[in-house]
């Protein structure tokens, strides 16, 4: 049998006892090979729980992290946790805190956007079972989970670190006295367009534009001493461009005005980089998927609606007639004609004009060439996509791109 069950259970048993009882904060151990080996959670919760914390990503950044020390990861959906190691015996086992959400969680914005982490059809009961789920998972403050996330460390490592000594896996850095030579402004430009696109159009698969965006630039150029200032800059400057375009995109005035006071009100009273990432994040998430309900079309069934949020959220896939009709359990002959009676369109003819409305995005705000948007968007071959571009926009990828990009 492996010895570190045996440890991992003891420590669980001596971490477990650091959290209050009345709070629903779980513990887990984990391998290196990311196998579970014992977890605090209770049964009912566990398989469904283990599960996202795999297909979000934050196991495999947990791995990955392992001999940095205490740090907070982050998902897609708001989720998070905090994981550390032993000390000297980081190769055996990690040990993660969480699940837990800073804010309350909306089943509705939850389940369309797990569907947007590539787990699709196939794990569709999974993603039922985790949003019958959210109400038994804590909700708190970040300053809170932080908090005890210290204790679980500082209890297995005899450490006694303080609220400074907690960081993300996101690393910020300042940037002083930056020259503009060395900033990319048309990557940026494109970038924040691109963003901002999505926001108006109410685009809810815009995970990896997001991710782009903050590779290409850590924010606003504030030449200064404090970090934390700097950060709390560019996500107000952020807020404030997004509450505009979500306005643009039909969102009302009285509801994103203050909408947005809120997030930059909450960005002020931020302590630290862990807090103001989940708070970025949660802005953009909530200002996308406000206005995605805007332009939602009320006179669609809820089947056909859900058939349109799958096909927005799988462009970069081959979306079949069969997916969406066990999508709503429909067989595909009715689906197909109930799609077509609410809609207008074939469910094919609509799935290729959304790839191709993704498409001119790509176009404007990235440096993608034509085969790698082809694939992107899962055409067949790029002559495909050239040819069914040129039937929608009346000119090539190529052509397009020289009128739109930006100069």
């Amino acid at each position: 049998m492996y010895e570190g069950i045996t440890r991992a259970e003891q420590n669980l048993l001596l971490l477990q006892a650091s959290i209050p009882a009345g709070e629903a904060l779980y513990i887990w151990c984990y391998d290196m090979d990311g196998h579970l080996i014992a977890t605090s959670c209770p049964e009912s919760l566990r398989g469904m729980l283990d599960q996202a914390f795999r297909t979000l990503g934050a196991l495999q950044d947990a791995l990955d992290m392992s001999e940095q020390g205490l740090r907070i990861l982050g998902s897609s959906i708001g989720m998070q946790w905090a994981v550390t190691s032993e000390p000297e015996r980081h190769q055996s086992l990690v040990f993660v805190i969480g699940p837990v959400f800073y804010t309350l969680p909306e089943e509705k914005s939850i389940r369309t956007s797990l569907m947007s982490t590539g787990t699709g059809f196939p794990h569709l009961e999974w993603i039922q079972a985790m949003c019958a789920g959210l109400p038994d998972l804590p909700v708190m403050p970040y300053a809170v989970f932080a908090r005890y996330a210290l204790m679980v460390h500082n209890t297995l490592t005899g450490q006694q670190l303080g609220l400074e000594a907690l960081s993300t896996g996101r690393k910020y850095t300042a940037v002083q006295g930056q020259s503009t030579e060395k900033r990319n402004r048309i990557g940026v430009y494109q970038a924040e367009q691109a963003l901002l696109q999505m926001v108006r159009s109410g685009d809810i698969n815009y995970q990896a534009a997001f991710r782009n965006s903050q590779s290409i630039s850590p924010g606003v150029p504030v030449t200064g001493s404090d970090p934390l200032r700097q950060m709390k800059t560019s996500i107000i400057v952020f807020t404030t461009l997004v509450s505009r375009a979500a306005m643009e995109g039909g969102l009302s005035p009285e509801i994103a005005y203050p909408l947005g006071d809120s997030y930059i009100q909450n960005a002020e009273n931020c302590r630290d980089s862990g807090e103001l990432d989940a708070l970025a994040h949660a802005m953009y998430h909530d200002f996308i998927y406000r206005v995605h309900y805007v332009h939602a079309n009320p006179n669609y069934s809820h089947a056909v609606q859900k058939c349109c949020d799958y096909i927005a959220l799988s462009l970069d896939r081959r979306i079949r007639t069969a997916d969406l009709a066990a999508l709503v359990g429909y067989t595909e002959y009715y689906l197909t004609e109930k799609f077509r009676r609410e809609t207008g369109q074939s469910i094919n003819t609509y799935i290729r004009d959304a790839k191709l409305a993704r498409a001119r995005v790509l176009l404007k705000s990235t440096d993608l060439s034509i085969a790698e948007i082809s694939e992107r968007l899962a055409f067949n071959t790029p002559n495909y996509f050239i040819h069914c571009f040129r039937l929608s926009e009346d000119c090539t990828p190529a052509q397009y791109r020289k009128t739109h990009a930006a100069r």
